[in-house]
């Protein structure tokens, strides 16, 4: 039996997302076998609205046979001819729910770096710059292992959070938007994080579920040589197959000196060591999903947590440009809602954001009662 769920999401997708036009084509990225009855919805959807879809499967399983054994020339000329698809397409459209995360856990070193260089900095810079595109997971069972939640309960938490009201939520975060363009000076307090940062002339965007689904975080960047101090998040994240808690930085100059973890602490700086641009920061983002509270070890999600900001290795976004380029992008997350320890938020000298509620009168419209309507 069809879950009539699928063919909801994939209308707000087609439609509100990506916003499909007659002769436009449809690129559909499908990620795990789960993923397939929500991607035949969404051909469907976008065949009816007059686009033209092609569809990919890639879940790691499946590339892992490459992955693990190509040369660079390899990964090169597949960079190239997936690079040309890309530019072909007019919309994007991934679904992601990786079977099992970590099966390209152990390839090696080198194979990892240019793979990511292949996929993200040749094919998926592309999409991100000249494309309409959104991206989402899935709520499959590996997934919900991951969120230690039964498997029914997880996905219909799944598709409350997808299908928010983004419309109403993208009125909500103009305030919050406005703000971002014109502060100059961050500060961010908690537990281990003392920080301090400018955005002066670096402008701001709001994802409104445009380009994530789910949705939910207005973001900018760090002036690249400005950040300063320690910060340390408390949210778990995955990162070529490895699992990282308690990533803890010290920065000098806008760059990362020093960092630590509880695990693989050699892992993590030979992930920092990439390239140059991974020791600096290419985003700064708060989230305000009101049905995201916790994290799922699954970034898509927990960079979207209400009460949370996530301040960001690497690439920077080409809106919120500070000229830093890295193949990495790796959204860490830090909540400040009072189960996580609080936090308090600065912008030019005035608390926005105290454990984890907007406390300006402009920006109450982002916390949790009013983006669902459920009343304090």
């Amino acid at each position: 039996m069809k879950d009539p769920r699928h063919a909801r999401l994939a209308e707000q997708l087609v439609h509100y997302s990506v916003r499909v036009q007659p002769g436009e084509v449809v690129y559909v990225e499908l990620k795990g076998i789960e993923t397939l009855d929500l991607g035949r919805e969404i051909i469907r959807a976008a065949t009816e609205a007059g686009g033209v879809p092609f569809w990919y499967y890639n879940d790691e399983d499946v590339s892992r046979p490459f992955v693990s054994r190509a040369s660079q020339a390899q990964f090169e000329r597949w960079a190239a001819f997936h690079k040309r698809i890309m530019q072909d397409a007019d919309c994007y459209i991934a679904v992601r729910g990786s079977s099992n995360p970590f099966d390209h856990k152990d390839v090696d070193r080198e194979r990892a770096r240019w793979y990511a260089q292949a996929y993200w900095d040749e094919v998926h810079s592309v999409r991100v710059s000249q494309k309409k595109w959104v991206v989402l997971r899935y709520p499959n069972p590996s997934m919900a292992i991951a969120a230690e939640q039964p498997t029914e309960a997880f996905e219909d938490f799944y598709f409350r959070v997808c299908g928010l009201d983004y419309a109403r939520m993208s009125a909500a975060m103009d305030p919050l938007h406005a703000l971002l363009c014109r502060t100059d000076r961050v500060e961010i307090r908690g537990p281990g994080t003392d920080l301090r940062f400018s955005l002066k002339g670096i402008g701001a965007v709001k994802c409104d579920g445009h380009r994530n689904v789910p949705d939910g975080e207005v973001y900018s960047c760090p002036v690249r040589d400005s950040v300063e101090g320690t910060i340390a998040y408390n949210t778990a994240t995955m990162r070529g197959g490895t699992l990282f808690r308690n990533v803890r930085f010290v920065c000098r100059a806008g760059k990362i000196v020093e960092a630590a973890c509880d695990g693989d602490v050699a892992k993590l700086n030979e992930i920092l060591d990439t390239d140059e641009g991974a020791r600096h920061f290419g985003e700064f983002a708060l989230g305000v999903n009101p049905h995201i509270t916790a994290p799922l070890l699954d970034t898509l999600f927990d960079e979207k947590i209400g009460g949370s900001f996530h301040l960001t290795p690497g690439q920077a976004y080409p809106a919120t440009d500070n000229g830093n380029r890295s193949a990495v992008h790796w959204d860490l997350v830090c909540i400040q809602t009072p189960a996580w320890g609080g936090g308090e938020i600065l912008f030019d000298g005035v608390t926005v954001r105290r454990d984890g509620r907007f406390v300006l009168p402009e920006l109450a419209g982002l916390n949790p009662e009013n983006l669902t309507g459920e009343g304090a």
